[in-house]
């Protein structure tokens, strides 16, 4: 089982390096992780009034396409 060669250079973009030992599956959990990680503090920016509440949601938007591969089945992330 190994990983298409996008789909790694997609986690390595994130900081993700993907071990010969890992499962496709636990590999999503951590982008996940990293991306809920980036939902809460942008909450928390919005909150604080850094972001107004009228430009939330266009960098909640800006913030999926930054994670593509999240949409991605994990069927796909393989060769």
């Amino acid at each position: 089982m190994s990983l298409r060669p996008s789909v790694r250079a997609e986690l390595s973009a994130h900081g993700i390096a993907a071990g010969a030992d890992e499962s496709p599956s636990a590999l999503r959990e951590r982008l996940n992780d990293l991306y809920l990680e980036e939902v809460r503090a942008l909450k928390a920016r919005q909150r604080s009034g850094e972001i107004p509440l009228r430009e939330y949601a266009a960098h909640v938007d800006a913030l999926k396409r930054r994670f593509p591969l999240l949409g991605v089945p994990i069927g796909a992330w393989l060769e």
